[in-house]
Formats: structure tokens, C-alpha cells, sequence
């Protein structure tokens, strides 16, 4: 077992018992679709504009399955690289409009491939302020969030953690570009947030590096 498989279980397993809320399980991933690798890569683009249309259960578990989802469960490896393999990232979802899901903070789970209520609520608005008050996360039905603990892969890589954690989180944010292309829907990278905003609404301690708004672009 490697060492970020035995992370990834010892996660799991305290999330589950830590946590009282819903314990989600998303239908499983496609690993075939309908759109080339080559097709999406030329039609990615940055989509701040989108229709008020909810996202279905499927969708978001298929973005989430090829932001961090497990393709090997014997070694635990995930859809995105990780400098040896020690996967620093939680991936949150901020859920306004999703079928089958109460508004509120999810966190993804990715052993199981299952999302766990954190809080319930619709924090889309929050979320916008905490981000330069860009009225599209207000807007998308739902957002990922991509907060990183660098202290699991400094532990093998010392300061070369701080290259190689961002870099991880362009591997995830690219997965998650072309896998909207492929569904038809749109996002975008979002950078420029307040940290101690978004660490508030998610209440949590980690590094936020990513907002991602997702929904069907107008």
C-alpha cells in the first residue's frame, strides 16, 4: 500500500466518523464519453457567463471524479499527478443548485467516491464576496474548491513542496476544465479570493488555491 493510498484511507475513514451530516454516495464515473481528449482540449475556454439551470448529481460527480477521483484502487492513485503521490488536496463544493442535494458546504470524499454534508445553507454569495465580489460564483449553481494541507508532501519533498503543491493544483484544475468541456457545461480558474474569507466559509485550516465555478454556459 502506498503511502497516499493509507492517507487517503485514514481520511476517509476519520471524515466519516468526525462528521454528522449526509454522507452522500455519487453515482459512479464514466470512463468513456461521447468527446474526444483532442475535441475538448480545442474547445476549452474560460466561462464566466451561465444559464440558471441546476447541475445533476451526475455531472458533479463526474467533475469531481476527474478533479481527484480514484483510478487505481489497488495504489490508490487518483486522476490528477501528485509529486509521490501524497495528494495534499481536500476538493469542497459549494452547492447552490445541484438535483438531489441540499444547498449547503459539501466535502468530496475520494476513496468512496462519496460527498459528506459539512453545512447546509446556500454560501454562493459568500463565497463571491470572499472572491472580489465576481458575480458569476454567485451566479454558477455550484463551486469547487481546492484547499491544500502542503505539509503532507513537505514531509517527503521539504521546501519543494511550495513548487510542487500549485503545480498539483494546475493537474486538478485542467482535469476539471476539459471534463466540463466534455459534459458541455463551462468554468473557470478563479485565483483572486481573500484566503481568510474563504478559509471562514469552508471553516477550515488548509490553503485555498482554487475556485471553480461550474454550470451550462450562456
Amino acid at each position: 500500500m502506498t503511502a497516499g493510498k493509507a492517507l487517503e484511507l485514514l481520511l476517509f475513514v476519520g471524515v466519516i466518523m468526525a462528521q454528522t451530516g449526509e454522507v452522500v454516495h455519487l453515482p459512479p464515473p464514466k470512463t468513456r464519453g461521447k468527446m474526444s481528449v483532442e475535441e475538448a482540449i480545442a474547445r476549452r475556454r474560460s466561462r464566466r457567463e451561465f444559464e440558471n439551470v441546476p447541475l445533476t448529481l451526475e455531472q458533479l460527480g463526474q467533475i469531481l471524479w476527474a478533479a481527484q477521483g480514484i483510478t487505481d484502487r489497488e495504489h490508490g492513485f487518483r486522476a490528477a499527478p501528485s509529486a509521490g503521490a501524497t495528494y495534499p488536496f481536500e476538493t469542497y463544493v459549494i452547492v447552490g443548485a445541484v438535483e438531489g442535494l441540499v444547498p449547503g458546504i459539501y466535502h468530496y470524499i475520494p476513496y468512496g467516491h462519496t460527498l459528506v454534508l459539512l453545512k447546509r445553507g446556500d454560501f454562493r454569495r459568500a463565497l463571491c464576496d470572499a472572491s472580489l465580489r465576481q458575480e458569476f460564483i454567485a451566479e454558477a449553481p455550484a463551486s469547487i474548491v481546492l484547499a491544500a494541507d502542503y505539509q503532507r508532501t513537505a514531509r517527503f519533498y521539504g521546501e519543494r513542496a511550495y513548487r510542487y503543491v500549485p503545480m498539483e493544483a494546475g493537474h486538478i484544475g485542467e482535469n476539471i476544465h476539459l471534463q466540463c468541456e466534455a459534459l458541455g457545461l463551462g468554468t473557470v480558474m478563479v485565483g483572486a479570493f481573500y484566503d481568510e474569507q474563504v478559509r471562514d466559509i469552508l471553516d477550515i485550516e488548509l490553503d485555498p488555491l482554487y475556485v471553480i465555478p461550474v454550470g451550462k454556459p450562456k
